[in-house]
């Protein structure tokens, strides 16, 4: 099979993405693909582009990669780029992806993970992996992904969405989350625990976006499910040595302590794989993604938010899970796509 692995782009995740997308490549190369890796902002800018060579030669933009304690740093990449315009699809990216038979999406953040990538490939007819654009829409905005949680009756903690600094002054129960509305990877976000610390952790997520939520702080144990083809796998337990599980506890090894499957009583198990799949099916999620919960001491579950194209890097949690369930990373990344064709196959018949 011929796919495109796409990665990198202009989010503050890039190198969530980079890392994400080489692991990817080099499994399905090893389950006997032919695979580009492609950086979706970088594009091919050779003046010949041969599609045909670069799927026999396994192209890859990257060889090796890694995740720092602190975001991606994007000026560079920008600098790099010989036509010096900023328009997120670099050169020779469509032509590549439209000849491949599935593109396996390895972006994080930003237009890769909000839907608009992938509604320009439905309009193009280029197949990839994971959630179409109106689910990915919905999970990407934590305050559309809340009220969508409430009128399905998922609980999650309460919070309320601002607009400007301003607004956000009418907020007072302490602790809370500061978080952007539409970031990942905990970037942006502050646990906050007086009016001082909350103002300037107002002013940090509005660096990163115009909308915030602020979020209630629920003292628990923090949980993760991945969901594959609409089937919840063993939940996984996070818990960092830092306060909470923020960007660098997520890729920083030893940062973190993961258990899997997680010490819950069977019940607990239960609930917090059907609420994973509540979840997903009421945010219109398809192919995989992974839901975040926390877990209080009354064994109440509180579902956090989705994320439609979760990390497959060394320290990734979905990895984690499937393993569990007796599925090699090559096996999931196999799995991924194999449920992602079969969305294209259905709606051929209708």
């Amino acid at each position: 099979m011929r796919i495109v692995v796409l990665a990198g782009g202009l989010s503050a995740e890039r190198d969530v993405s980079v890392s994400s997308g080489i692991l990817v490549a080099e499994a399905l190369r090893k389950k006997g693909h032919e695979v580009v890796l492609l950086d979706v902002f970088m594009g091919y800018e050779q003046n010949i582009c041969d599609v045909d060579a670069l799927f026999k030669a396994n192209y890859s933009f990257a060889q090796s990669a890694s995740v720092g304690k602190t975001v991606s740093n994007t000026d560079d990449v920008k600098k790099r780029r010989l036509d010096k315009s900023e328009r997120f699809i670099g050169a020779n990216v469509i032509e590549i992806c439209s000849a491949a038979d599935i593109v396996f999406l390895a972006l994080h953040g930003g237009e890769g993970e909000n839907g608009q990538i992938q509604a320009a490939f439905d309009l193009l007819g280029i197949k990839y992996t994971g959630s179409g654009y109106l689910g990915s829409a919905l999970a990407m905005n934590k305050g559309i992904t809340k009220s969508v949680l409430i009128q399905n009756k998922i609980n999650t903690p309460k919070g309320e969405i601002f607009s400007s600094i301003e607004d956000a002054e009418s907020w007072s129960y302490f602790p809370c989350f500061v978080k952007p509305c539409s970031g990942g990877s905990s970037i942006g976000i502050s646990k906050v625990n007086s009016k001082k610390e909350f103002n300037a952790a107002v002013k940090t997520a509005f660096k990163y976006e115009n909308e915030i939520v602020v979020e209630q702080f629920i003292s628990g144990r923090e949980l993760s499910v991945g969901v594959l083809g609409g089937a919840a796998l063993p939940p996984i337990e996070i818990a960092p040595k830092a306060e909470f599980y923020d960007y660098a506890a997520k890729y920083q090894a030893g940062a973190t302590v993961e258990i899997c499957p997680a010490d819950i009583d069977g019940e607990t198990d239960k609930r917090l794989r059907q609420a994973a799949v509540d979840t997903y099916n009421a945010l219109h999620l398809n192919g995989y993604a992974r839901v975040d919960f926390l877990l209080d001491s009354d064994g109440n579950t509180f579902c956090l938010e989705a994320n439609t194209l979760p990390g497959m890097t060394p320290t990734s949690l979905l990895p984690q899970e499937a393993a569990v369930d007796g599925m090699s990373y090559g096996d999931l990344c196999e799995k991924i796509i194999e449920i992602s064709l079969d969305k294209y196959k259905q709606s051929e018949k209708i």
